[in-house]
């Protein structure tokens, strides 16, 4: 707490291990550094998951710097920054390649009739089905999947909550790369005639009929995936690339 902390989001291709060899070499010559009382203490994320939520708390998306750039070029200059500091924490992604889950609830009444559709689109985008199963929901596990603005409105909550345990919804468990903010934005709006306004191929602008009966449900948010994996396939997943889900913390 006495002194200040430089805390960098790097990314590169191979980041992981780029970066833990270039801080390895560091340590080699803490002699030198400890001598001139200018020790390079560091922190560094252990997997791109947990990379995600710790700088989650240190950034905004408009504190993030897009575009390409090189580790190697940047890296030097930012040790050189950290000397000195008691502590400094570098989180690195994968620039667009990390391959992530997100889960796709496909409502009841909507998949009966365009699932062969709904799955090509999948298809079509890149997306990888790694887990499937019929579901009917009960009214606990439906109600935490709506958003905060239909719980504070009694009846489209009742209205909710109604409409999703009133038959089978299909889960799936999609895999590919960005899967959650690619999902988001194919989906669209929840209300399909904002959907319909904003793009007319939204997915819920072409299969949803009002803001309750929209055809989709999708995780917000990587944390709340997470979550939503857990709930949905607590017996695993069918692939090897996504990280094991009892190792995650939402």
């Amino acid at each position: 707490m006495s002194n200040p902390v430089l805390v960098c989001a790097l990314r590169r291709i191979d980041a992981f291990r780029v970066l833990a060899d270039a801080l390895k070499r560091l340590t080699q010559h803490r002699e030198k550094l400890s001598r001139s009382e200018s020790l390079l203490q560091t922190v560094m994320a252990s997997t791109p998951e947990v990379a995600f939520r710790q700088a989650a708390l240190f950034f905004t998306e408009t504190d993030f710097v897009t575009g390409k750039m090189s580790l190697l070029g940047v890296l030097p200059g930012f040790l050189g920054m950290a000397l000195g500091f008691s502590k400094c924490a570098f989180f690195f992604f994968f620039p667009g390649a990390q391959i992530l889950c997100t889960v796709l609830l496909i409502k009841p009444g909507a998949w009966s009739h365009s699932l062969a559709r709904i799955l090509q689109k999948l298809d079509l985008e890149k997306f990888s089905v790694v887990g499937m199963k019929h579901i009917n929901l009960e009214a606990d596990v439906a109600l935490g999947l709506l958003s905060s603005e239909a719980k504070q409105d009694p009846a489209a909550l009742e209205a909710h909550c109604s409409y999703l345990t009133s038959g089978t919804a299909l889960v799936l468990c999609l895999q590919r790369p960005n899967a959650v903010k690619k999902l988001i934005d194919l989906l669209g709006p929840e209300d399909p005639e904002l959907a319909q306004a904003q793009d007319p191929f939204l997915w819920r602008a072409q299969y949803g009929t009002s803001a309750v009966q929209n055809g989709f449900y999708g995780s917000k948010s990587y944390q709340i995936a997470v979550r939503d994996m857990k709930l949905f396939f607590p017996e695993g997943l069918c692939c090897a690339e996504c990280q094991t889900l009892e190792e995650e913390e939402v």
